[in-house]
């Protein structure tokens, strides 16, 4: 028999990244939040890579810091090293990488739940949905526990129905060997949610002790590092480099004669893995013209032996796993402390979901993370806090907070994850945002911190910070525009050294910070700015100087973009009654039911003809609305 153990506001189901960004989220917007976890000591476990960020992922953490989250400010509290990439390219696509003190990062994120206000943190197993006339109501644990609350956010990860797969042998498990989430499943599919089944994977961990680094290449971090939050000040702790080494011969050998122990190849796999991300069997396989691969080395902590294996992900038999390890140099002898291998799980086909987060068959009912077809932490985490803020604002009586495709890669990934759904663990890539160009690393604050303060999650005082930057650098680009450099020794000087045309006549210093081969620091000295301005403020100068007529573009795209936004899509569409549109199209729009033309024009299989006829026929429909009102 159940029993009432309490009442809430919002309740979350899982203390992974995407749990804790939403509990947080909810709490610090004033909302009396349950979050709930299987077990305690795994809030915000790391069970794969133990680092942060990358190419679009590290862009997704800068916007959760923007919009007041805390996934930035934990890493760069437990970073062990920390690095830029993709440097040699356009700031569109520079990318903050921090490797993790995994425990640390642990740890720090589970005492920060425990010191917010409005935070109840247990331990226990949701089994059921409580769900009345369409309403989800609360939820019921293992041990009969009811707890009622006026919003509910899943967020399970990889732990539904999780099956861990090693070769021959398979069971039913979460990661690293938690217990499985096996009844929450069923409650959902008994309340019509559509479920699939995915697949991903974890490499081997080794002893450190057992590597021999002498047949490695070191990968050290950056010597001025950058930081994921707006809010942290430099710091000079020591950096903890990675290793690099490639697979052999022997290693694709090896894969190759025991394939048919492979469980991705013998049948025993039935989920859908990462393309992104596939293993190392899978890499093998699929481009068998590359002669080797690459494996990073990389440190889990200060205070551990372990490392992972990064790039030798893998749900071979323990054995082959070994064999393989041992014929990568620098590997020979090591040690395996840890297997890797496959997990299966079931989770929720994204189109089932409005773009606020919230399930369409249950009201009050919101998903987040990996359970959405997501791969990543940072994935996770960017769904989470618009979860926690969608379910925060429903209790409220608020309207949801929907981010379009231009303001973030938040946006991005939900509105792919809505409208298109996914046949495979889906991974953010910068390649998916039409507006990278706007949506870079260094102003996610630009894009998201109003928001952020609007709803309640960034503080008065950061928000005044914020603001005070953004005068700064529009009085920099502005005294630039205005400021003249004139063809004297000491500019001629400085334009030589940057083999760059000397001057003829006097230019202003915005017109010359245009040149490629110009930076901000050469405009400096020829100038020096009477603005105290931070690093972080120059190379906002520097970039929005060099890319205006890009941005520009991009922001008349974006306003076209906008006006097919605005043109929303009544809840009572009937789509059969739309003459003259496709069999497909009518099929997709009745399944997915866009909320706006703008999210109708990206659904698979909707055409440009299709959303003409769907223009005429709302005119028609809101001229007869408008008749009877």
């Amino acid at each position: 028999m159940g029993y009432k153990a309490g009442e809430y506001d919002v309740i979350v189901i899982g203390a992974g990244h995407a749990g804790c960004e939403s509990a947080l989220a909810a709490a610090r917007m004033g909302c009396n939040t349950l979050l709930l976890t299987i077990n305690l000591d795994m809030v915000a476990f790391m069970p794969c890579n133990p680092s942060i960020g990358g190419p679009a992922k590290g862009h997704v953490v800068r916007e959760i810091d923007a919009l007041g989250g805390e996934m930035g400010r934990n890493i760069d509290r437990t970073y062990i090293q920390m690095r830029m990439l993709n440097t040699g390219k356009g700031p569109a696509v520079h990318a903050l990488r921090a490797q993790a003190d995994k425990f640390l990062y642990q740890h720090t994120m589970k005492e920060t739940i425990e010191k917010t206000p409005n935070m109840s943190l247990r331990q226990g197993m949701v089994e059921d949905l409580i769900v009345e006339d369409g309403v989800c109501k609360g939820v019921v644990t293992k041990t009969g526990a009811e707890y009622y609350g006026k919003a509910v956010v899943v967020t399970t990860g990889t732990y539904l129905r999780g099956k861990v797969i090693m070769g021959e042998l398979m069971y039913e498990s979460g990661p690293n060997n938690q217990q499985p989430s096996v009844k929450l499943s069923e409650s959902l599919r008994k309340l019509g949610f559509e479920l699939v089944r995915f697949k991903t994977g974890t490499p081997p961990r080794v002893h450190k002790d057992s590597i021999d680094f002498d047949k490695t290449v070191i990968q050290p971090g950056d010597e001025d590092p950058k930081f994921f939050s707006f809010e942290t000040k430099s710091d000079d702790r020591e950096q903890i480099p990675c290793w690099l080494t490639y697979t052999s011969e022997d290693t694709h050998e090896i894969i190759s004669s025991n394939l048919h122990r492979a469980p991705m190849f013998s049948g025993a796999i039935e989920g859908t893995g990462p393309r992104y991300c596939p293993s190392i069997e899978d890499k093998i396989v699929r481009f068998a013209d590359k002669p080797k691969h690459q494996i990073f080395l990389e440190p889990e902590g200060r205070n551990t032996a372990e490392y992972y294996v990064q790039g030798l992900s893998t749900s071979m038999p323990e054995d082959v796993q070994l064999s393989i390890l041992r014929s990568i140099p620098g590997l020979e002898k090591v040690e395996m402390m840890r297997t890797g291998y496959a997990i299966e799980y079931d989770a929720v086909v994204p189109t089932q979901l409005k773009p606020s987060l919230e399930t369409k068959l249950v009201d009050g009912l919101f998903t987040a993370g990996q359970i959405n077809g997501t791969s990543g932490y940072e994935e996770a985490a960017g769904q989470g806090i618009m979860a926690g803020i969608n379910a925060a604002r429903k209790v409220q009586g608020k309207e949801p907070v929907v981010l379009d495709r231009s303001e973030g890669y938040i946006g991005v990934l939900i509105d792919d994850l809505v409208t298109k759904g996914t046949s495979e663990p889906y991974r953010l890539l910068t390649s998916r945002a039409e507006y990278r160009l706007l949506l870079r690393h260094d102003n996610a604050d630009l894009r998201l911190t109003p928001i952020g303060h609007e709803i309640g999650l960034i503080s008065d005082e950061r928000y005044q910070n914020f603001l005070a930057k953004k005068s700064l650098v529009e009085q920099e680009i502005d005294r630039l525009s205005h400021t003249k450099a004139r063809p004297d020794a000491e500019v001629q000087a400085i334009l030589a050294e940057a083999d760059s045309v000397v001057l003829t006549n006097a230019f202003d210093l915005l017109t010359l910070l245009r040149r490629p081969e110009l930076q901000y620091s050469h405009i400096e000295r020829m100038s020096p700015s009477p603005f105290e301005l931070t690093d972080e403020m120059k190379e906002q100068v520097e970039i929005q100087i060099k890319y205006a007529g890009y941005i520009e573009k991009q922001l008349i795209q974006v306003e076209r973009l906008r006006k097919m936004e605005k043109k929303k899509i009544p809840d009572d569409i009937v789509y059969d009654q739309v003459h003259g549109i496709a069999t497909e199209a009518r099929q997709k729009l009745t399944k997915i039911r866009p909320i706006s033309i703008g999210q109708a024009s990206r659904i698979s299989g909707v055409s440009p003809a299709d959303i003409s006829i769907l223009l005429v026929y709302l005119e028609h429909y809101n001229r007869v609305v408008a008749a009877r009102g």
